[in-house]
């Protein structure tokens, strides 16, 4: 049976290669972007399948995030699997940053990455039922630190612990959430970190020597999402090629 499936941030990078995975595999999707639409539009129409659409929220705003989840329940019927996928990330080192761009770079961030994912998680187990899936998109910095994006790297951290507290909310009824943590993936974001001499640098940090394909990260996805992960709930797959290893 197709199930309906929301990706936050799907206008590029995982965000797009996992709405495709879903699609592939039958899924309805709906493609949410903030700021991409030229972007995002071209993610839709290449999704095979059908009944597919279109969704848009600054998700630093919590009234446009729950008019926008409204808007792909009523497209798709339902929610089935939310993929909190969407973003930001920026440079603001404690040494080099103002305390005004410091303010704004922590407010900003939380804003989307942690608050925005968990009213988007909010929003959407309005409409889910028994069997529904939260895949959250955190990040190996949520362990090992980001010295130059320390709110990108709090805000994973946090990503994983609001995970871990809706599995044990909502497993008695059904619904599992688990988290990823990927490391260096070649997408826009990455982008400027993994040309010239820095590629060579990051792809050595795993044993693999090479980053990963946004593909392989979404495919971790779907199968997070899947019927054969729920006793996976409240965990976080570590993928990041061996770059980090923890207990």
């Amino acid at each position: 049976m197709a199930r309906s499936v929301l990706v936050t941030g799907a206008s590029r990078g995982i965000g797009a290669a996992t709405a495709k995975a879903f699609a592939e595999a039958g899924d309805r999707v709906a493609v949410h972007y903030g700021a991409s639409a030229d972007a995002a539009r071209a993610v839709l129409k290449d999704l095979p399948g059908e009944g597919h659409t279109l969704v848009h929220a600054d998700l630093g705003d919590p009234d446009a995030i729950r008019r926008m989840v409204d808007e792909a329940a009523d497209a798709l019927g339902r929610i089935d699997v939310v993929v909190n996928n969407a973003a930001v990330y920026a440079a603001h080192p404690i040494r080099q940053t103002s305390y005004a761009e410091w303010q704004q770079a922590w407010s900003d961030t939380l804003a989307v990455n942690l608050v925005g994912a968990a009213n988007v998680c909010w929003c959407a187990v309005q409409h889910m039922a028994r069997g529904g899936r939260i895949v959250n998109v955190a990040s190996r910095g949520a362990f090992r630190g980001e010295p130059n994006q320390p709110a990108y790297g709090a805000t994973k951290a946090g990503l994983v612990s609001l995970t871990q507290s809706l599995a044990r909310s909502l497993g008695p009824e059904g619904i599992a959430v688990t988290a990823i943590a990927p490391g260096w993936t070649t997408t826009d974001m990455a982008a400027p970190a993994l040309s010239g001499p820095g590629y060579d640098r990051r792809r050595l940090e795993s044993p693999l020597e090479r980053v990963a394909a946004p593909e392989e990260v979404a495919a971790a996805i779907l199968y997070l999402a899947s019927p054969a992960a729920e006793f996976a709930t409240g965990t976080v797959l570590d993928f990041n090629g061996g770059s980090h290893l923890r207990m």
